[in-house]
């Protein structure tokens, strides 16, 4: 292993110094040390139960992008001397934190953001074992690498080389001007944290091996924003060949029907403004004039704060935040179409959602809720079709239907679980290895307070990490569905099947047999999908 190597160069090195003593601490040396293209790291070795893994914390994996390097694409890491110490996490990117999220980061906050976490087995004899590379959720404008929830251990502790990794949000991640597209001409411009995440790959293809993982065996997932960008990730051509799997956790898929869709210089459908058109807005509201042959230098001298300007997951639909682009470099499409038309990597391809990935909402806001409910009644072309198809999921109000929470079940419908059966159809058309789950299960602290499983509380069941989430009200029940969740996620990066030993092969979803895998509270279930027909009613308004 290039690990071993690396050692041997530390010792020569020591010796040709006079420090014999480096010598004694060869084993550790071994076991902790890693050599980078940029330089060596040293991580930690963390214990638990009888498995230890080493944890390499914050290696950065291109510059920090500040200064002249704010909006621009990364750049390579420059290298160091000596060893860098990475055994502690480093700035998630810079946003206003989120309150209330499922997963609150660990660390402070910074345009100094772009580092990368490895977390791999404990061993000196075994290489090439598989990769996967998480990507955080949080609406492009919040989440980290951090939170606790999203520890790698135990997939290293299965076997697994676990990489997680920042990327710029809010404006600092996806931002479209005029000057800066007349700076770089020959792009690309303006989804940067799309970038990011593509110089993060690019970095586990030239640096995994040294941790004892195969660059030919990587799996990318991600939940939300994370599982959005997979999918992008999927269609781009700068990510083509930098993973081999994908698995997409609650990430969308109807680009077009819900009217997100934004080009970097062109409007889009319903005369959206443009990313440069949003950008200029952005300026102007901070003063900055856009004609001015210093507007840019201006921009990229703006302190943080008034970058951020109040943007967050609570106020990020503004018109001055463009969000992800269609820029004709990285993104060549939306989502939607670029399935539809199987422009996809042809790559197994694990995807799903949960029951209820909006119940929060009825209660946040349930005006809206209702709002929502009206409005997709009003669209049906049968409302009475539309309503009967979601009674039994959805309780009476003294003798009515209770419209918020109708409209909270149709709204998560809409961004999430339909979407997610639309991309499962689109690949398995084409031949892609599909497997369809759909997360319903409710932790034993939770019952009777939600009605479903919501929106990235499968998280902490994937990574089998529970008890930062839920501390000790974390069940024996709660752990047996985070077995099998983890399980499958594993086995589907190990050999691109989320089946698990022990239990008949879970069908492949196909046309002709569209079989949903439940992750409930009987374990995991393969069955004909219970949302069928609601799903149905989704559709016909999505087309």
């Amino acid at each position: 292993m290039q690990q071993i190597r690396s050692t041997r160069f530390i010792t020569l090195l020591c010796l040709s110094l006079g420090l014999l003593a480096c010598e004694a601490k060869e084993a550790s040396v071994d076991r902790l040390l890693v050599n980078t293209e940029a330089g060596l790291v040293k991580g930690t070795l963390l214990q638990r139960a009888t498995q230890s893994v080493r944890g390499y914390l914050g290696i950065p994996y291109a510059q920090a992008p500040v200064g002249e390097l704010r909006w621009q694409p990364p750049q390579k890491v420059k290298p160091w001397q000596g060893i860098k110490d990475t055994r502690h996490f480093s700035n998630d990117c810079m946003q206003i934190p989120f309150p209330g999220d499922a997963a609150p980061l660990g660390e402070p906050v910074s345009e100094d953001c772009l580092y990368l976490n490895v977390w791999t087995p404990n061993t000196s004899d075994q290489d090439k074992l598989p990769v996967m590379v998480w990507l955080h959720g949080g609406g492009f404008v919040n989440g980290g690498a951090s939170p606790s929830v999203y520890n790698g251990q135990a997939f290293a502790e299965s076997g697994v080389v676990f990489v997680s990794l920042n990327y710029r949000l809010g404006r600092f991640g996806f931002f479209a001007h005029p000057a800066l597209s007349a700076e770089n001409p020959d792009g690309p411009t303006g989804n940067y944290g799309f970038m990011d995440q593509i110089a993060a790959l690019e970095w586990v293809k030239n640096n995994i091996a040294n941790f004892g993982g195969d660059a030919n065996n990587v799996t990318l997932f991600g939940e939300s924003a994370g599982g959005r960008s997979v999918n992008v990730m999927m269609l781009s051509p700068q990510a083509k060949g930098l993973f081999h799997k994908a698995i997409v956790q609650s990430g969308g898929g109807r680009s077009e029907s819900n009217g997100s869709v934004v080009y970097l210089d062109k409007e889009g459908k319903g005369a959206k403004p443009s990313a440069e058109q949003i950008g200029v807005a952005f300026a102007t509201s901070v003063g900055i004039d856009s004609e001015s042959q210093q507007a840019m230098a201006e921009l990229r001298a703006l302190p943080v704060e008034k970058v951020l300007s109040g943007l967050n997951m609570a106020s990020m639909n503004v018109p001055t935040y463009s969000g992800p682009m269609i820029d004709g470099k990285v993104v060549l499409e939306d989502d939607e179409s670029g399935f539809t038309a199987g422009h996809q990597m042809k790559i197994p391809y694990f995807v799903g959602s949960n029951d209820f990935e909006w119940g929060f909402l009825k209660d946040y806001n349930p005006n809206g809720a209702q709002m929502i409910a009206k409005g997709a009644l009003a669209q049906a072309s049968d409302p009475n079709a539309f309503l009967a198809a979601y009674q039994p999921f959805v309780p009476d109000q003294n003798g009515q239907v209770n419209m918020a929470f109708l409209g909270s079940m149709i709204f998560g419908d809409r961004s999430f679980v339909e979407p997610a059966r639309f991309l499962a159809r689109q690949t398995s058309k084409v031949g892609q290895a599909t497997w369809f789950y759909r997360f319903t299960y409710v932790p034993t602290s939770l019952e009777g307070k939600v009605d479903g499983a919501y929106h990235a509380s499968e998280i902490p069941f994937v990574f089998a990490t529970g008890e930062a989430r839920y501390s000790d009200s974390f069940s024996q029940s709660d752990k047996q569905v985070s077995k099998d969740m983890h399980k499958a996620w594993v086995n589907f990066a190990k050999v691109g099947n989320p089946s698990i030993e022990g239990q008949e092969a879970w069908l492949k979803f196909n046309p002709n047999n569209e079989k949903v895998i439940e992750f409930n509270a009987m374990g995991a279930v393969v069955k004909v999908d219970p949302l069928a027909i609601r799903l149905e009613q989704i559709t016909s308004l999505a087309e």
